[in-house]
């Protein structure tokens, strides 16, 4: 649609929706991304394909769901699986680069154990792990040519793990100002390299791709004081969910309650933790407007596209959790998806579901570089733009493979409904009209039944005709519909099996 448009990708860690003031926080401190939405689109039914950071990031730069490139977990906690990515899908930076573009990425990678951004055609240095690197070489001396103290922690915030040793830091006091923290330190770095593409730009016409991902606002919430006491924690409700009671839900979830201390922090730490991560998120929003600031500058801002999401949500003290884990709530599944694109309209609310893998083939499609015709996402220019598409997907699927031992999932969520297939333990359905909380658990609910059987046929049949194998255990242990291929998989059942499967209308 838009000839060789330059972009800015701007992308968080573990970022829950409800942060943003453009997402209906009042109390939110987030001016830079709201007049971002402002001036462009806001995906109101964005969703991550999985909520764990290497599968997402890997579906990011490939177009690709998590079970067909393969990376299924974080390196940090392999359960086993590849801890690097195959070549069998070309990445969109190495497609932009062969289209002509500069190409450059600052900040969290986590696509991979070894393999860096600069193998995949990305200028930018591989900063290695889940958490600011605050022992990179680069920064400390970014620091010490500033004359600005290195970071050091004090007040750390942690439950108790169920062996009664001290839980996982949570948050703390980081003893620097703003100016110094390793989110100021990348965003130094972006703009550097801004001006550097701009330069080239200027001067040749040719066009950049440049990415910032900052690390948080991931846990620990390690914040300046003032980000940390910018919120009132006795102003701050406690989600709804909070009233999670673990009831007819797989016993995983509590076990992960466990794990993350919730029930070992009292009612106004929770509240602070809380408190804690809004001021994480306005320390990166006022990084943002720095790096808005500088395309315009630049004589940028009205030649380039500018988008912002992240890998996945948090639960920060939703259903007495927090991170992420096997638990395929709202919370962890629904991200932030922001567009600013030259020429669009403004103030553009899409409410049609949208996915991660949307977002690198409209990176493509902005650069007219055509997709992989293999890839699952579609580029989401005509919503952009408040077209009408031909047709738009009515549901959304993601899927989940484990994070410290195996746990493979599936999820469909309709506009009403959601199922979760949880192989090893019971399934979980809610009613999304009735129960926007996902608090009451309505599978073997008699009166929920035809929904039921709906969602699991509709399900079944679209993992089956894309080709993710998890839809075998659903033959044979759920209602999913009629089977008209041989499910031995022993070719003696005749020609059935290579009939098309045809995915069941909305319930």
């Amino acid at each position: 649609m838009t000839e060789h448009m330059n972009m800015l990708f701007l992308m968080t860690d573990q970022h829950r929706v409800d942060t943003l003031g453009c997402y209906g926080n009042p109390r939110a401190r987030t001016p830079n991304l709201d007049a971002l939405a402002a001036g462009g689109t806001r995906l109101d039914a964005n969703f991550t394909p999985s909520a764990i950071c290497t599968p997402a990031r890997a579906s990011l730069a490939t177009g690709v769901l998590p079970f067909r490139h393969g990376l299924l977990a974080n390196y940090e906690r392999n359960v086993g699986y590849p801890e690097e990515l195959s070549d069998e899908f070309t990445p969109f930076s190495q497609q932009l680069r062969e289209a002509g573009y500069n190409v450059g990425l600052q900040g969290k990678w986590h696509v991979g154990k070894m393999r860096g951004p600069e193998e995949f055609g990305f200028d930018g240095p591989h900063y290695p792990g889940w958490h600011n690197p605050i022992t990179l070489p680069e920064y400390r001396a970014w620091l010490a040519e500033r004359g600005l103290p290195e970071p050091v922690i004090s007040e750390e915030v942690r439950g108790t793990f169920p062996n009664g040793e001290p839980g996982n830091l949570l948050a703390g006091t980081l003893e620097q100002p703003a100016e110094a923290t390793f989110e100021h330190f990348l965003t130094d770095r972006t703009i550097e390299q801004l001006e550097r593409y701009a330069t080239d730009f200027h001067g040749t016409g040719r066009p950049f791709f440049m990415a910032t991902h900052f690390f948080g606002p991931h846990l620990p919430y390690l914040l300046p004081r003032e980000y940390l006491e910018m919120h009132d924690p006795e102003a701050i409700e406690l989600p709804a969910s909070a009233a999670e009671t673990f009831e007819n839900k797989p016993t995983v979830q509590q076990r992960y309650s466990e794990h993350w201390t919730h029930d070992t922090l009292d009612p106004h730490t929770r509240r602070w933790l809380i408190a804690a991560y809004w001021g994480y998120v306005k320390l990166i929003d006022e990084q943002v407007g720095r790096l808005l600031d500088t395309l315009k500058r630049l004589g940028l801002w009205d030649l380039t596209a500018v988008s912002f999401t992240a890998d996945h949500g948090e639960f920060t003290g939703a259903h007495r959790l927090h991170d992420k884990g096997p638990a395929m709530y709202d919370d962890i599944y629904r991200i932030p998806g922001i567009w600013r694109v030259p020429g669009a309209p403004q103030d553009n609310v899409c409410e049609d579901f949208t996915s991660l893998v949307d977002f690198t083939a409209t990176i493509l499609d902005l650069a007219s570089v055509q997709a992989d015709p293999e890839a699952d996402g579609r580029s989401l220019l005509p919503l952009i733009h408040a077209e009408e598409p031909v047709e738009w997907r009515q549901d959304i699927t993601a899927e989940f493979h484990g994070h410290h031992f195996p746990y493979p999932q599936r999820m469909l969520r309709t506009r009403t409904h959601k199922l979760i297939i949880n192989p090893e333990s019971i399934n979980e359905l809610y009613d999304l009209a009735n129960d926007p909380h996902e608090l009451h658990n309505r599978y073997s609910d008699p009166d929920y039944r035809e929904i039921r059987d709906g969602l699991l046929h509709r399900l079944y049949e679209q993992l089956r005709k894309r080709g993710d194998n998890f839809h075998h255990w659903m033959t044979s242990m759920y209602p999913v519909g009629g089977k008209g291929y041989d499910t031995s998989l022993s070719d003696f059942e005749g020609e059935s099996h290579q009939e098309e499967a045809v995915v069941g209308p909305e319930k």
